[in-house]
């Protein structure tokens, strides 16, 4: 995650997140040009897919020493999706969240501990855009209450990449 901040950060705002064993899933939005930090680039800021190349990158190298390994982490390239209206938004920050337990790794996916659902429900610092999510749901209650539906996965397949 140090690494995410490091490299994402500066390019884009984070609303979800769910991390699982062999892929991770993410709901962000990138800044435009003019808001993005990068720290020591004076030049035109680049496009996120660098950003993403580069956080990819750099967890590589640290697994690869970390594990005595060489070689490839991850498939190429990563899959991105626009996302174009509110029912969108929600439909797929809730199908984030519950991720873990569409792959049948936990039966509620409120004890898959890799996830940003927890992080909704504190009040600790967050660098997730709580408060624009708790408003798109119109507040932090109805959040919590249409995470407790049941998606019909058919029905959200359209707004998917393959999973």
């Amino acid at each position: 995650m140090r690494l995410y901040a490091k490299h994402i950060e500066p390019v884009a705002d984070t609303f979800a997140f769910c991390l699982l064993p062999n892929h991770l899933h993410l709901l962000i939005h990138t800044k435009a040009p003019h808001e993005q930090a990068l720290p020591g680039y004076t030049s035109t800021p680049r496009e996120p897919s660098q950003n993403f190349s580069n956080l990819f990158n750099a967890y590589t190298k640290y697994y690869n020493i970390r594990y005595k390994r060489r070689g490839a982490l991850f498939l190429r390239p990563f899959k991105r999706k626009e996302v174009n209206s509110l029912r969108y938004f929600k439909t797929l920050l809730i199908y984030i969240h519950k991720n873990a337990q569409h792959h049948g790794l936990v039966e509620d996916f409120k004890d898959w501990p890799y996830t940003s659902y927890h992080l909704f429900l504190t009040d600790k610092p967050s660098r997730l855009k709580r408060n624009t999510a708790f408003s798109w749901f119109s507040d932090k209650v109805t959040f919590v209450d249409e995470h407790r539906t049941s998606l019909d996965f058919q029905e959200i397949t359209p707004f998917l990449l393959e999973d």
